[in-house]
């Protein structure tokens, strides 16, 4: 099962309606109705802000440069996040509609607030849709020749551009040859990810199972369920095997 990918042409910009803080060294440094989504890059969004959204006071020039702008280190009391700023000031080439924007580093900060709701990773992106559906579906899953689940009330997630994924109740799969992974990932449209590893035979499948504890209340219905990377696993629906997915994640 698959999803067409939408592409946005990378430096497409446009206007935020939302309300954008960002919270570093316990100050809101950013606190702005001008917020911009630019696609850097075609699979989703960053924010961008006027030069004034944020007082020169926390900033200092960096020792690194840039070919389209300054870079700038963040201070705040003791608090440093260095070369966290970009300002944009070339009006010609490829970064030309960038000039009198400035880019704050996602990850360096404490926390980014849209209206009053935290956001995690980067800005979520207006054109994706992430759906949970209940399923009659009968899959099955292998690994390495091992069936490690075998359901017929799956969860489908169906998020634009990217693979449908089926999430699946432990009590469907083979817990008994999973292993805990240290492994841990974010996404702003689910919350955090942890990870097993699968004991198939004499091979170790790692990293090849996932599972939200805690998901964001639109996509609760997958809570404590599992997820197989569908790219590195045989799938069987309703009999029918699948074709391995192919995507940027693998």
């Amino acid at each position: 099962m698959s999803s067409k990918r939408i592409i946005i042409p990378r430096g497409h910009t446009e206007p935020s309606p939302k309300r954008v803080r960002v919270l570093f060294g316990g100050t809101y440094i950013v606190d702005t109705r001008k917020a911009k989504l630019v696609w850097e890059k075609p699979f989703y969004p960053t924010y961008f802000f006027p030069h004034d959204a944020l007082d020169t006071k926390y900033l200092q020039e960096s020792s690194s440069s840039s070919y389209s702008g300054k870079i700038y280190d963040i201070v705040v009391g003791d608090r440093r996040a260095e070369g966290a700023v970009t300002k944009y000031f070339q009006t010609d080439g490829e970064d030309g509609k960038l000039a009198g924007l400035l880019r704050i580093t996602f990850g360096a900060m404490d926390a980014w607030f849209e209206e009053d709701e935290q956001v995690f990773v980067h800005p979520k992106d207006p054109y994706k849709r992430v759906d949970v559906l209940q399923s009659s579906r009968h899959v099955r899953v292998e690994v390495n020749g091992v069936e490690v689940a075998n359901t017929r009330s799956p969860a489908l997630l169906f998020e634009t551009g990217l693979p449908v994924r089926t999430y699946i109740k432990k009590t469907d799969c083979r817990v008994d040859i999973f292993l805990p992974s240290e492994l841990t990932t974010q996404c702003p449209y689910k919350g955090t990810a942890n990870y097993y590893h699968i004991r198939a035979g004499q091979e170790l499948a790692k990293d090849i199972v996932w599972w939200y504890q805690s998901p964001i209340l639109e996509v609760a219905a997958i809570k404590g369920y599992v997820a197989f990377y569908d790219e590195r696993v045989d799938v069987w629906v309703d009999g029918e095997k699948q074709e391995r997915p192919v995507s940027h994640f693998v």
